[in-house]
């Protein structure tokens, strides 16, 4: 029970928020250990805090136990499950450590004791501190809440001790973003620490605008001094750098501005001066460095080199800390344009730019262009009429101008109110320091200057004098590693990447592209390095594209860029004229020309797109359709012979593919083919095709009576109006009977009687087809089993098509015949029949 109460009377435990005034009222340095009822106070430190309260036997020094769940004060606590302890002395924070860090809390505990006393003694002032955990969310807080007062223009609410207001027709979200605010970290080193100067630096932060928004007096151990400066460990000073950083404590701040840009750590850095105090003296001596430094490592202050490096040292020295944010009004960007009329631009151009930058305004688009006075009455043609059109549009025409793209927030009102009236009478009376009043000319009643009457006309007006063009652009082998960062300046400069592609590139393919330098003396070199490594290839578009792209890579030498140019691709990227990152197109005819060497045809819409080019490769199914549809017509037959196997139907859509005049012709072919057709059309097909089989054969089967559907009402007409043709084809038919049995003793009596069986087989089938045939023109299709009985059904088909078609009774009398032929047993007469149809086939296809 002794212990128990041990640990009472050393930890007291608070739980109201009377009692926490009542301690920060109290005298001394309190330690609370902030906890919730649902994880408890941390115990892990009770032991620690019993030790140092008996070594050190300090009155001053006092520890607590704070319930945040029932403590106002603790509020913003709640929720978190992370050990915190808080240092307070005279009711103020003046220290905080996240996590159970035993050798951080007693060294700070000592620290800030040893403070207090110097405090009480009246030789040191109480310096107060913020957690960032508690900032961080009275700023998510105030962000979300909403007051719902009414003020004229809309509602208001708080945010970071600023009073928002927005209109009621839109929601905060679309009216207020959230954006990182740029910052730095700064150390007063121990030596001004230990002097007492830290409160005047603060002084001269705050007189400069300079925010602290976090900030601790803290003393580095070895370790940590070693491990912050780490990137120094390979200096020869490292060692007694280390040992001085860790000789006492450092003031540690965040800083920032107030604004969305990096602009704060240059500034920090400003007032520092050279590190080195000898250099600071002689070059900079108001700055801090010069006034509070010593010599050698002693230079006072430290100060983030970048943005990075800044994020790392803020998670060093403030773990739990989220980098700040700012709550800032979303920015209307829009563009319009300003002329700079010819009179101006001769004699006032570089003032009249200087003004425009001073407002705000950057200048995306910039060109002098010379109008002609048929350009200037079409610019100007909303005003023909006026009095003073005639001398607007002879003024315009009369030389060179300058036409600028400006881009800013509310930039076309902005623009506009900076000019002032149009007329300049009434400018230089109600407006006298508007643009128009300020660089009017005494010889020129007109004023200087245009600018877009709305965001519309401003598009309008920017497209006619900057039209989206393309050009191409490369980034080299040298560059290659940093393409993401290249493109991600590419989309920054306001580009549209319609056309892109990777290679390795040929020798012969870098000749082509820097053919217009092979003149020069480094063109060699600059190929070998072309074919070096990878390359990107881009089509850019953009307004006035070509030469926006130059603007952005700057010149051609790095080191030129980086004088001239720091912003510029070849001042980052770029090592020498040879490896300098990127390349430009010099001109359009250029960028043109190379558009069409690296991508071959491509045709852009009005936005910069893409668009689809006019001949793809693979472009789906239905393409062998759209390219029969493109051929000649004598590629059209050609097309209809080889696509014979390609399903069923097929044949119908050739036949409706053919030239009228092969329709006109269709009966006398059919004809003239005989009655060997069908074996003519098998063996003329490759040998994979006759061995496909019967299902392919049915096919055919079923297009050739498609055909014949088809011609089936012009033959009437077409036998009527050729007798003669009739006959010659009845001659040729006997003719083919009376050849047959010369032609039956040249083939092997062997094939005669394999053939002889399933032929007659075929002949009856046949024949039943012929009498359906007569009575309707759709025929059944047979199922074969053999090529060979397959060519017979084709026979017998060629053989029904004379009965069919001519309706004379000399056509009728040759059907019965033939039919009779077909029906009879006799092997041998039946193959001399074959072999003389074959023969009489071949002739007809000669003829035709």
């Amino acid at each position: 029970m002794a212990r128990k109460k041990q640990e009472i009377t050393l930890m007291r435990e608070i739980e109201s928020q009377e009692e926490w005034e009542d301690i920060m009222a109290k005298e001394g340095l309190w330690v609370v250990d902030v906890y919730q009822e649902w994880c408890g106070p941390c115990d892990a430190m009770v032991g620690n805090f019993r030790r140092i309260k008996n070594e050190l036997g300090d009155e001053l020094l006092h520890f607590a136990m704070g319930k945040a769940d029932t403590i106002e004060a603790l509020e913003k606590y709640r929720g978190n499950c992370e050990p915190c302890f808080l240092f307070f002395a005279g009711g103020v924070l003046v220290s905080y450590i996240h996590g159970a860090n035993a050798p951080l809390i007693l060294r700070t505990l000592t620290e800030q004791l040893a403070q207090e006393h110097k405090v009480l003694d009246g030789n040191a002032e109480r310096k107060e501190v913020k957690d960032p955990f508690v900032t961080n969310r009275m700023q998510e807080s105030l962000a979300d809440e909403e007051e719902e007062e009414e003020e004229e223009g809309g509602r208001k609410f708080q945010y970071r001790g600023e009073l928002i207001i927005y209109d009621d027709e839109l929601t905060p979200a679309e009216q207020y973003e959230e954006v990182e605010e740029g910052f730095t970290v700064a150390l007063i080193k121990p030596n001004v620490v230990a002097e007492g100067k830290t409160d005047e630096i603060l002084a001269e932060m705050k007189a400069k605008g300079i925010k602290v928004i976090a900030q601790e007096q803290r003393q580095l151990t070895e370790d940590e001094a070693r491990e912050f400066y780490s990137h120094l460990k390979d200096e020869d000073f490292f060692e007694e750098l280390v040992k001085f950083m860790s000789s006492g404590p450092s003031h540690v701040l965040v800083l920032t501005k107030g604004q969305a840009d990096d602009s704060i750590i240059k500034e920090w850095r400003d007032m520092l001066g050279p590190p080195a105090v000898e250099d600071a003296k002689e070059q900079a001596p108001e700055s801090l460095r010069a006034r509070f430094g010593d010599a050698g490592l002693m230079n006072a202050l430290h100060g983030s080199d970048s943005k990075e490096t800044a994020a790392r040292e803020l998670a060093f020295f403030f773990p739990h800390m989220d980098a700040p944010k700012l709550h800032t009004k979303k920015k209307d960007v829009q563009r319009t344009l300003a002329l700079i009329r010819p009179d101006a631009f001769a004699s006032q151009k570089d003032e009249i730019l200087q003004k425009i930058k001073d407002a705000g305004f950057e200048i995306a688009l910039s060109k002098v262009v010379s109008l002609s006075r048929e350009q200037a009455e079409n610019f100007y043609k909303e005003h023909e009429g006026q009095p003073y059109f005639e001398d607007l549009v002879t003024r315009m025409s009369s030389g060179p101008m300058l036409a600028l793209g400006l881009a800013r927030d509310d930039a076309v009102t902005g623009w506009r109110e900076m000019l002032g009236p149009p007329d300049l009478e009434e400018a230089k009376t109600n407006a006298p320091d508007s643009l128009r009043a300020q660089f009017a000319l005494d010889e020129n009643p007109l004023n200087q200057l245009h600018g877009s009457d709305s965001p519309e006309t401003a598009k309008v007006e920017i497209d006619y004098f900057f039209p989206v063009e393309q050009t191409v652009a490369m980034i080299k082998p040298d560059a290659y590693g940093t393409k993401d960062a290249i493109i991600e300046k590419i989309h920054e400069a306001g580009f549209r990447i319609a056309a892109q592609k990777e290679d390795h590139i040929t020798k012969e393919i870098a000749e082509a592209f820097y053919e217009d330098q092979k003149d020069k003396d480094y063109f060699n070199d600059l190929v070998e390095h072309m074919i070096s490594g990878p390359t990107m290839f881009m089509v850019l578009s953009r307004e006035d594209a070509v030469e926006g792209w130059r603007k952005v890579i700057g010149p051609t030498d790095p080191d030129e860029a980086k004088e001239q140019a720091p912003d510029s691709l070849r001042a980052q990227f770029g090592q020498d004229v040879l490896q300098n990152a990127v390349h430009g197109c010099s001109n359009k005819e250029d960028a043109q020309q190379k558009i069409k060497k690296i991508f071959g045809h491509l045709e852009f819409a009005a936005d910069g797109e893409k668009e689809q080019q006019a001949k793809t490769e693979d472009a789906g199914e239905g393409e062998g359709e759209a390219q029969a549809e493109q051929k000649p017509e004598e590629e059209k037959e050609e097309d209809a012979t080889k696509t014979e196997d390609a399903g069923e139907g097929e044949g119908e859509a050739q036949a409706e593919q053919k030239p009228e005049e092969e329709k006109e012709e269709g009966a006398a072919k059919t004809e003239d083919a005989g009655e060997g057709e069908g074996e003519a059309q098998a063996e003329q097909k490759p040998e994979e095709e006759k061995e496909e089989g019967g299902a392919e054969k049915a096919a055919e089967d079923e297009q050739k009576p498609s055909e014949e559907k088809e011609k089936g009402t012009e033959k009437a007409a077409e036998d009527e109006q050729k007798p003669s043709e009739e006959k010659e084809k009845e001659t040729e038919q006997q003719q083919q009977e009376i050849a047959a049995g010369e032609a039956e003793k040249q083939e092997p009596a062997a094939e005669e009687q394999k053939a002889e069986e399933p032929k007659a087989e075929e002949k009856k089938e046949e024949g039943q087809a012929e009498e359906q045939k007569v009575e309707e023109p759709k025929m059944e299709e047979p199922k074969a089993e053999e090529p060979k009985a397959e060519e017979q059904k084709e026979e017998g088909k060629a053989d029904t098509k004379p009965g069919e078609e001519a309706k004379a009774d000399d056509s009728q009398q040759q059907k019965a015949d033939d039919s009779q032929q077909q029906k009879a047993d006799d092997s041998q007469q039946q193959k001399a029949d074959d072999s003389q149809q074959q023969k009489d086939a071949d002739d007809t296809a000669a003829k035709n």
